[in-house]
């Protein structure tokens, strides 16, 4: 049973829901060592990403012990929009873009326990911006430690909207 949109979802494309949001894709920065993306057959796999805006790391520490919730669950929302612009670079248009899977990587103390509520803001962020497509399977785990000592890493797996 899916919980009903939000209401900013209904009779906007994903570009003005994002903008309504003040928020915009961000440009990826290349690597030399792996793509952001990765198209086999119909699914686009996307690396992971961190919660970097405008090529700054927005936090670092352990959840629960440097880091609050609320504040995770925020890094996660720019993880995930960082994985949607890769998704983009795979479809060229955010409104094709539909979320399989999420995996949601948290840097967290073994007892946290919490980790799917940090998770929930990358969640919440796909909802909002892609609707039905945002939709998705979702794990969220605890991890002793990140790249860069970031508190969160998003990895996703989408396909075309039909």
């Amino acid at each position: 049973m899916s919980l009903p949109l939000p209401p900013t979802v209904k009779g906007a494309t994903a570009v003005e829901r994002l903008a309504n949001m003040d928020l915009e894709l961000p440009a990826l920065a290349a690597n030399a060592y792996y793509v952001d993306h990765n198209q086999v057959g119909e699914s686009i796999y996307i690396s992971g990403q961190l919660p970097f805006k405008d090529g700054v790391l927005l936090g670092q520490g352990i959840v629960g012990r440097d880091v609050d919730l609320e504040t995770g669950k925020e890094l996660a929302r720019h993880a995930a929009l960082n994985c949607l612009a890769a998704a983009v670079q795979a479809l060229g248009d955010l409104d094709k873009v539909r979320v399989v899977q999420m995996l949601v990587f948290v840097a967290s103390l073994p007892d946290f326990g919490l980790q799917s509520k940090v998770a929930e803001g990358a969640s919440e962020l796909l909802i909002e911006v892609l609707g039905e497509n945002g939709r998705h399977s979702r794990t969220a785990i605890g991890v002793a430690g990140l790249p860069l000592n970031t508190p969160v890493e998003i990895q996703m797996v989408c396909t075309a909207a039909s």
